[in-house]
């Protein structure tokens, strides 16, 4: 069996504290593919924010767990309800999560989803959305 998460990484000019204050908010990098509905909060530790996209196809709930502030944000997937899938909860109880850290003049960005795993049925397709999400973030930091 193997273990690997979904991980994606690049860097921007922009500073950690500035890229922060754009990830703590999910309305700023997880929107924009497919008719996203994103309400509740996430600003302090325990925060829970609803995620929803593809008119209703993918429904989660996201607690904020862990936050260091300019350097790391993590959410726990409290809820999913993917109809698209056989097992309509396969995100419940992993993680989202993005490192902040120094490399030289830039600022690297990692997102990680653990517990996201090729042997999950929506692997292919949800690591393709990410990517998808990753990349415009990406874009719209090296732009602005």
């Amino acid at each position: 069996m193997s273990t690997q998460n979904f991980s994606y990484s690049f860097s921007t000019s922009k500073s950690p504290e500035e890229v922060y204050k754009i990830l703590i908010n999910p309305k700023n990098w997880w929107i924009g593919l497919h008719n996203e509905i994103i309400t509740g909060k996430s600003e302090n530790v325990n925060d829970e924010f609803s995620f929803s996209a593809g008119n209703g196809a993918h429904n989660s709930v996201q607690k904020l767990n862990e936050m260091i502030l300019n350097e790391k944000i993590v959410w726990k997937v409290i809820e999913s309800n993917l109809t698209f899938l056989k097992e309509t909860d396969e995100w419940t109880g992993t993680k989202i999560s993005f490192g902040i850290s120094k490399e030289n003049d830039k600022t690297k960005i990692t997102f990680t989803h653990d517990g996201l795993i090729p042997e999950f049925e929506c692997y292919d397709g949800c690591t393709g959305a990410w990517s998808q999400y990753l990349e415009n973030l990406d874009q719209k930091l090296n732009s602005e």
